[in-house]
């Protein structure tokens, strides 16, 4: 799973190249996005190893350009919504993309030089959604099948990642099971601060890697 995990975040990096990617097309953009990647892990590699946190500003300058963030947080408080106030969700968006930076930082550190290959592009009509299917290739492993959930705003005419699907099984949906019954029994200020905290950790490398 944590190997899936990185794979979402990994993709939607960028490299200081904003202007390079269309965010016109889903599939173009992580395909674009994905390559951009890879080489600028690989040229901060060293650095990343002394101060694991460079990853945070990584994540932050280049990730959430790609991430619909406030649109995951809403699907994360779900049903909630009707017994939570507009500012008690207004103070839990941004905790929620603090959080989201830890947490794709923290699996940044498993970056291991895997193989992404992409369907190929589709003819777009009117969807508002679409799946970005891709495998992840990875020597001794069995091929994974991962799926991006991204989202069109029409009114801006770009798309952005808000959910990976992998093997099946969403992490936003898992994320959405894990804070419900918080959220329900001790409110969203609760979760909000919950997760303030987990968003405020370092980044450590695990496992000797």
């Amino acid at each position: 799973m944590r190997v899936l995990l990185f794979t979402l975040f990994s993709l939607f990096l960028s490299a200081s190249a904003l202007a390079e990617v269309d965010k016109s097309n889903p599939y173009e953009m992580v395909q674009t996005v994905a390559d951009i990647t890879f080489k600028r892990v690989a040229t901060e590699q060293a650095a990343i190893k002394k101060d694991p946190n460079l990853l945070k500003t990584i994540v932050k300058e280049e990730l959430l350009p790609y991430i619909d963030y406030r649109y995951a947080a809403l699907k994360v408080i779900g049903r909630n919504i009707k017994s939570t106030t507009a500012e008690e969700r207004k103070a839990f968006i941004p905790v929620f993309r603090d959080y989201l930076v830890t947490s794709y930082a923290q699996v940044f550190t498993l970056y291991n030089n895997q193989e992404v290959r992409f369907d190929p592009t589709k003819k777009l009509n009117k969807e508002k959604i679409v799946m970005v299917k891709t495998v992840v290739i990875e020597p001794g492993r069995d091929p994974i099948d991962i799926s991006f959930k991204v989202r069109n705003n029409r009114k801006k005419n770009e798309w952005k990642a808000f959910d990976m699907v992998a093997e099946g099984v969403s992490l936003l949906d898992s994320k959405q099971s894990e804070l419900n019954s918080i959220i329900r029994q001790k409110g969203l200020t609760h979760v909000t601060e919950m997760l303030r905290e987990k968003a405020t950790r370092d980044v450590v490398f695990k496992d000797g890697i």
